[in-house]
């Protein structure tokens, strides 16, 4: 077990993105062989990276599930290098509790669970059990349909009563209320719109009292809003992350580590005291 189930400094914290998968949609395949994978975890954890979040599933729109025996393969070894160098977190970003579990044995300390503990009903158990910080997301139906025309009556205050009622369930079966996380889940099963009314009344879900995770690095609302391509949306990532952390959000993950690590720094710098 790590020193810490924690970073070791005050947030906003800085969650960085290392997708072992051949098809996530922004860097797919470039970290599937672990020697690349080990190597971009350390390069993150140089430029600031506070998390590493380790996944062996693509959840972009229209992926299909990965078995737990796959996952495990790609992220146990990957996971087991990175400990022997670093105490800090490591999240492992999956909805199945038999690769989660196999990610704490090799060293992760915190669970992702894009489904908010749904998919798979040991995963609370497990995530009680284990006592790890745990991530729970909104996400509308899968990562396979999630993106099929979504609709909402009230968008920010559907996501804000699914998170608290995700929360008080995890309570109840024995999640510390001080190991959750809320992420609203940008990007997942919502419009541009929906993004976007997110991340302006961010204060509405932080006012629960979690800390909250914003995910919104090159997601494809700043391509819609931008025209830049995927590999283009760094200055757009930048804001959105600033804009959520003036929100409150004490958690932003992220692919561009060094790029968010200096903006935050300036912002923080920038601020009345």
């Amino acid at each position: 077990m790590p020193d810490s189930l924690w970073p070791a400094g005050p947030s906003p914290w800085i969650m960085g993105i290392l997708n072992v998968t051949p098809d996530s949609f922004s860097d797919g395949g470039q970290f599937i062989d672990p020697v690349h994978a080990v190597e971009q975890a350390r390069r993150m954890i140089e430029e600031g990276a506070d998390i590493i979040d380790v996944g062996g599933e693509s959840t972009r729109p229209g992926a299909q599930s990965v078995p737990a025996k796959a996952q495990i393969e790609r992220v146990v070894p990957v996971i087991q290098a990175i400990r022997r160098f670093w105490d800090g977190p490591i999240s492992i970003d999956t909805t199945r509790a038999q690769a989660a579990e196999a990610a704490l044995d090799a060293g992760a300390s915190w669970i992702n669970d894009i489904s908010a503990l749904r998919d798979d009903p040991a995963m609370a158990v497990l995530a009680a059990r284990r006592g790890c910080p745990t991530v729970l997301m909104h996400m509308l139906g899968t990562p396979r349909d999630m993106q099929s025309a979504p609709h909402y009556d009230d968008v920010v205050g559907e996501v804000c009563g699914f998170l608290a009622d995700r929360a008080r369930t995890a309570d109840a079966i024995g999640i510390a209320r001080d190991r959750l996380i809320l992420d609203p889940g940008i990007g997942f099963g919502k419009t541009l719109e929906h993004n976007l009314a997110l991340l302006r009344h961010l204060p509405r879900l932080t006012s629960l009292g979690y800390p909250v995770l914003i995910g919104a690095s090159r997601k494809s609302f700043i391509g819609h809003l931008t025209g830049a391509a995927v590999d283009n949306r760094l200055p757009g990532s930048l804001a959105a992350a600033l804009a959520a952390v003036d929100a409150g959000a004490a958690i932003v993950r992220v692919h561009d580590v060094a790029a968010t690590r200096q903006a935050l720094t300036v912002h923080a710098a920038l601020r009345p005291r």
